[in-house]
């Protein structure tokens, strides 16, 4: 979850879509992307290249690695591109340009920074462009040094989506978070929240947090850690604000006041600072899983949050943890789920999950009957834009990464009349 991103970047990000906003309007045709924000290793990942975050390609040497870059244009039309890029001292080389069908060899000559020849394509519809480069041949140990790709031309003279602004490498390199913002069915206090998920086949990419059950003060969901590892994970933020979790005041530490088997418990940072707990469980892509939360006031001005994980194999309802916030005294608010990549190698890798049968209790169930769409900074400040939501015929979806082109406007409400059975959980008999 971007807390810090979005304290940090709320006004820069504000001003830089007043930026695109006016660079749009101009009749300048060139922009110089550099590849430390835009660009990937997108074959030959475990061979040799790197996307460094100062100085785009390097240490490039394998002629299997291929990097991909990637900007998004507004209108059809022709494109020049051109590579910014130095070798390494006594060396030479030629890299292969592609995109969109086209391919061209250009030569790199000389140690200092400088552009290649320009390579031309003919751009047939507004959206993302993907431009491929693969090393052809050299004469030392590495490929160039590529720093940025300069693109000019007429489709380019309505403005480019890149990330410009080196604070957004980091994170529009993992790509832009999207949220589904619930509608509570209640004006009474809700203490549970239930929530669904399925996380279709082919769509669980390394990297990605299926966020189901979040809150005002947390989030709780499904994770890729790795080839092998999944994680259950379920974490409650500090009401001290800070990334550093050991400058947190003791009377404003997050409580452990239980945890469930095989659950790993500890402090977080980075992104805000709490208490975070988490289960090694290996989820199945194309099954549904079940979410439940509770969070209620100790009525000592503390407020107490459990998060229950339905276990399929068990046919069990298993207890992630339970945690006391400080300095907090209220019921469950701001339901709602989200969908990110927390790997910045694997953004420009596509993941869509379906969220469905969403209730709160409050004395008794209410379904969930519609919900908001929303992004993060790096959406707002126009540095990528690949992230939407919407229905299906089971409830709501949400989709990132992957630089597609479909456009869902941020705020837009999605309706869907719940027709899914409430649930049927004995809370006395709750682990």
């Amino acid at each position: 979850m971007k807390r810090k991103h979005f304290i940090k970047h709320f006004f820069i990000g504000a001003l830089s879509c007043l930026s695109l906003g006016s660079r749009a309007q101009t009749v300048a045709t060139t922009y110089s992307i550099p590849l430390a924000g835009n660009a990937f290793i997108t074959a030959g990942q475990n061979g040799t290249g790197e996307i460094s975050g100062r100085n785009g390609l390097v240490k490039w040497s394998s002629d299997r690695t291929i990097a991909s870059v990637y900007f998004r244009v507004e209108k059809a039309g022709k494109l020049e591109l051109k590579l910014k890029a130095k070798n390494t001292a006594g060396s030479s080389s030629k890299i292969e340009i592609s995109a969109m069908g086209n391919t061209q060899s250009v030569e790199v000559k000389g140690t200092e920074l400088s552009e290649t020849a320009p390579f031309s394509l003919a751009v047939k519809e507004p959206g993302y462009v993907q431009v491929n480069l693969k090393g052809i041949n050299k004469s030392g140990s590495y490929f160039a040094d590529v720093t940025e790709l300069i693109v000019s031309g007429d489709a380019a003279s309505t403005g480019l989506t890149y990330s410009n602004d080196p604070d957004y490498y980091y994170w529009s390199r993992r790509g832009p978070s999207c949220h589904l913002n619930y509608t509570i069915p209640s004006a009474e206090n809700v203490s549970y929240y239930y929530n669904e998920v399925t996380v279709p086949k082919g769509e669980d990419k390394i990297g990605s947090y299926f966020m189901a059950n979040g809150f005002g003060e947390g989030y709780f969901g499904i994770q890729v850690n790795s080839e092998t590892e999944r994680r259950i994970l379920f974490s409650v933020w500090s009401p001290f604000h800070t990334d550093d979790p050991k400058s947190i005041p003791d009377e404003q530490k997050i409580h452990l006041l239980k945890k469930g088997k095989d659950v790993q418990t500890g402090e977080f940072g980075n992104e805000g600072s709490g208490g975070q707990s988490y289960r090694k469980y290996f989820w199945k892509a194309g099954e549904t899983y079940k979410f439940l939360l509770k969070g209620v006031p100790d009525g000592k001005g503390n407020t107490d949050y459990t998060a229950w994980f339905f276990v399929p194999e068990e046919n069990a309802w298993n207890v992630i943890a339970s945690f006391k916030r400080p300095q907090t005294n209220t019921y469950l608010k701001r339901f709602h789920s989200f969908l990110e990549n927390f790997s910045p190698n694997q953004g420009y890798l596509g993941r869509q999950v379906e969220f469905k049968n969403q209730w709160v209790y409050d004395g008794q169930w209410r379904p969930v009957q519609s919900a908001s769409f929303s992004v993060d900074n790096t959406y707002r400040a126009q540095q990528r834009i690949d992230a939407i939501g919407g229905i299906t015929k089971n409830g709501y979806f949400l989709k990132n990464g992957g630089f597609f082109n479909e456009i869902v406007k941020p705020g837009s409400k999605f309706e869907f009349v719940n027709k899914g059975k409430a649930p049927k959980i004995d809370f006395d008999k709750l682990p």
